[in-house]
């Protein structure tokens, strides 16, 4: 029997959650039952490379402006080309382009995704997730949160398609006291100062103006302490002019990083305000490396902190409640350490990436077997 012809198609490749978690399945799948393949149409990164050092062919179709007919065409071409059994759409013009693209080829059966709470989503919007969903033979949701609310959204059309599989988290290579010791001395910090890590796009959701409002209480205690922020977006400018007007001079904004697992281990706790999340990896990455977390009470972070066991909520964009939790770990070293062992044992548990993948080829699979009766019944109607 050859193996089934996979389709995975995205928007862009960038270092992001979604593009971490499409590099893992496809360097993960059992590459004796799939040929996977990866198309993608911006934003090239180290990601991508990792794909192909796996053995797994990419193409990048190029779209120019919202609305590109040649583009459009060039990925129909490709579809029909490839013959591929199942094509698997990420992101919201993934599944847009890849689901008229596939209809138009006629080729392949089609899983859609939800990636997160999509409450900034307008009606034209979630009418095009409602099509595409029709379509779909399956829709795959990284956490109940979303797909409670697309359920909401999408109504009838999404009966019965939505199955949630969790992120897969790989596990991390503890460092030692003295690389620890070693890394924090690179970033002027001392062994005894508390370590608060922020890492993610410096976007409009992740409410980091929150964090600065926390730091502002916290910074009136005389406890040594810095909060670090790990990445870069659109929101960087208002973000250092917003801490800069409120005085805040123990936040170092350090933007990108690619040694992020080590930064991980070196902070005391990682802090994740935003207004709304899917299931993050970053918590994931952090649970994995031993780092307690701090969270909002929104869509997936409750699916994996239990607060006061693997973790600490508060409600969402209650700066103070943030900044009570953050000083409540900072004068508890007890309590961090309880939170960091059982969340270490909690995601290897329960968020191995070898289950992702797994569930992923299950669902995959299904699909090509009900493709593959629908074709013999075609077969035997004429």
């Amino acid at each position: 029997m050859r193996p089934l012809r996979l389709l995975v198609i995205t928007d862009e490749m960038e270092v992001g959650g979604t593009q971490r978690q499409i590099t893992m399945l496809l360097k993960g799948i059992d590459r004796s039952r799939f040929e996977p393949e990866l198309v993608y149409f911006r934003n090239r990164s180290k990601l991508v490379d990792e794909v192909l050092a796996a053995g797994v062919p990419v193409t990048q179709i190029e779209k120019r402006g919202r609305i590109d007919l040649a583009f459009v065409q060039r990925l129909t071409r490709f579809i029909r080309h490839g013959r591929y059994d199942v094509i698997h759409c990420f992101s919201f013009t993934g599944e847009l382009w890849g689901s008229v693209a596939q209809l138009l080829a006629s080729r392949g059966r089609l899983i859609g995704s939800i990636r997160g709470v999509y409450e900034w989503y307008g009606p034209l919007q979630w009418w095009i997730k409602r099509q595409v969903t029709r379509r779909s033979y399956s829709v795959v949701a990284n956490s109940h949160a979303g797909a409670k609310y697309a359920q909401t959204r999408i109504g009838s059309a999404s009966k019965g398609k939505i199955s949630v599989i969790y992120n897969g988290v790989p596990e991390l290579q503890s460092i030692t006291a003295a690389k620890r010791e070693s890394l924090r001395g690179e970033l002027g910090l001392a062994s005894q100062t508390f370590v608060t890590l922020f890492v993610g796009r410096l976007v409009d959701h992740k409410n980091l103006p929150s964090l600065v409002r926390a730091a502002q209480i916290l910074e009136r205690s005389s406890h040594d302490q810095t909060i670090l922020l790990v990445g870069d977006g659109p929101e960087r400018s208002a973000l250092m002019a917003d801490i800069q007007a409120k005085g805040c001079k123990r936040i170092r904004v350090l933007g990108e990083r690619d040694n992020v697992e080590h930064l991980m281990q070196i902070a005391d706790v990682l802090v994740l305000p935003s207004f709304r999340e899917g299931l993050s990896n970053v918590i994931l990455e952090a649970m994995v490396a031993g780092t307690p977390v701090v969270a909002s009470s929104v869509g997936g972070n409750i699916e994996l902190v239990q607060h006061g066991k693997t973790g600490l909520l508060y409600p969402g964009d209650d700066h103070e409640a943030l900044a009570e939790r953050l000083s409540l770990l900072m004068n508890d070293p007890a309590l961090r350490d309880e939170l960091s062992v059982a969340a270490r044992r909690y995601a290897i548990a329960n968020f191995a990436p070898s289950q992702m993948v797994k569930q992923m080829e299950d669902i995959y699979l299904q699909a090509s077997e009900r493709m593959s009766s629908i074709r013999l019944s075609q077969g035997r109607q004429q």
